[in-house]
């Protein structure tokens, strides 16, 4: 069932404009990230970044990945490379909790986001979802959830569409197995 669910998933998310790639590996990701991206990277450091040591990986790609505050990272870096909780097929959308700033920042700021996904954390729809966003919820400190789908885009009232207006122009999302199956990391 999960293969339906990464298939459909990869086909959604590429109609409302991302770029979906099934990789071999984390080097593998981390080797199609230094092709495309130049400039400074934003690579907040959760569970998932450390225990597979992203920041390294990108850095000895030749990545420039930003080490300090990233509110300092200038006005425009160049990507945000982040893992996320799940997505869900029926929509294309990936699922972040973001309530540490350096993952809003990195999902927002940059031109480019690059999304590593385990494809076993790929849910057929919102219905699926409900069970982990409850269990993200638990607790009495406010959580931040980023559902993104595709690039940022916005419209004026006269139908002008924008790319990258309030956020990334561009959504890579790359598919990888054995990062984790865990839903409430990322």
């Amino acid at each position: 069932m999960t293969q339906m669910f990464v298939e459909r998933f990869i086909d959604t998310a590429k109609r409302v404009g991302a770029e979906v790639n099934q990789v071999q590996d984390l080097q593998a990701a981390v080797d199609y990230i230094s092709n495309i991206t130049t400039g400074t990277t934003l690579v907040p450091q959760t569970i998932l970044a450390k225990r597979h040591g992203l920041q390294n990986l990108l850095a000895e790609a030749g990545i420039d990945v930003f080490a300090g505050k990233f509110r300092d990272a200038g006005q425009v870096p160049a990507s945000g490379v982040t893992f996320c909780n799940f997505c869900m097929a029926d929509s294309g959308t990936v699922v972040l909790e973001s309530t540490d700033e350096d993952i809003r920042l990195a999902t927002t700021l940059p031109e480019k986001h690059f999304v590593l996904v385990d494809p076993v954390t790929v849910l057929e729809d919102n219905l699926a979802a409900v069970e982990p966003m409850t269990a993200i919820h638990q607790g009495h400190e406010a959580k931040f959830i980023a559902y993104i789908t595709g690039p940022s885009r916005t419209a004026d009232i006269e139908r002008v569409l924008t790319i990258g207006c309030h956020g990334p122009r561009e959504l890579h999302i790359l598919l990888v197995e054995n990062i984790s199956s865990d839903l409430m990391e990322n």
